[in-house]
């Protein structure tokens, strides 16, 4: 006699890119399983390989984390973890007034949200005449990113997720451009320039969480933003 199929509860979740809704399921022990031994492994691509297939498994197929937002695959990820494994996580913090003492907080996976900052734009004016277009991240974007040195590597990012570079009425599509001419480019623009490059990072959309601690040393209490998912992969 087989043993019986136990029943997946399903919930919904709304895409932050689209405003979609979409259907989801908790991963499984099986699909938990493969993602800790991806991260015990140490290695950042196992890691992002076994969270893309258990993102795509856990939304029916709906979701391709190979070409969605990386925010949206953020998000997505801490819903399936709150409904997986428990809504209260326990993050460590540093305290803001001393910028050294660590607190540990408690945050509700369901209360974070995905947020954007005001008047963003993903085409970014370099010059009355120069603008660029940029797709958001992946999840893979940074999968082969495996330089040290933190500069060479944001710049990897940064020509990543360029679609094209608009000059007057012509347009320059990255994939008809090497990467040494990107590179060549990014490094003549003046130092204002690239800051306007860099907003677009800065400013596009990320799971964001604010949490109040107070610094058991000094009784300061502070405001502490929780970004990113490393944020909250504890």
């Amino acid at each position: 006699m087989a043993l019986p199929k136990l029943e997946t509860k399903t919930y919904t979740l709304t895409l932050p890119s689209t405003g979609e809704d979409i259907k989801y399921r908790p991963f499984l022990v099986k699909e938990q399983k493969i993602l800790l031994m991806a991260q015990d492994s140490k290695n950042d691509s196992e890691v992002v390989d076994a969270m893309s297939q258990l993102i795509n498994d856990c939304t029916f197929g709906k979701v391709d984390p190979k070409i969605c937002p990386m925010f949206d695959a953020e998000y997505i990820f801490l819903k399936l973890r709150a409904k997986s494994i428990g809504e209260e996580i326990q993050a460590q913090v540093v305290c803001p007034d001393d910028e050294k003492t660590k607190v540990n907080v408690s945050v509700n996976l369901d209360e974070i949200e995905c947020t954007m900052v005001d008047n963003h734009t993903n085409k970014i004016d370099v010059t009355d005449t120069v603008s660029i277009v940029f797709n958001y991240p992946l999840l893979n974007s940074f999968k082969n990113v495996t330089k040290d040195n933190q500069t060479e590597a944001m710049f990897d990012v940064i020509i990543e997720c360029i679609k094209e570079i608009n000059f007057e009425d012509t347009t320059y599509r990255k994939e008809d451009t090497s990467k040494q001419e990107m590179v060549d480019f990014l490094e003549s623009l003046s130092t204002e320039q690239f800051t306007k490059v860099t907003t677009f990072f800065d400013t596009m959309p990320r799971v964001r969480h604010a949490v109040e601690v107070t610094n058991p040393e000094t009784k300061v209490k502070s405001e502490v933003i929780l970004q990113g998912l490393q944020s909250f992969l504890v």
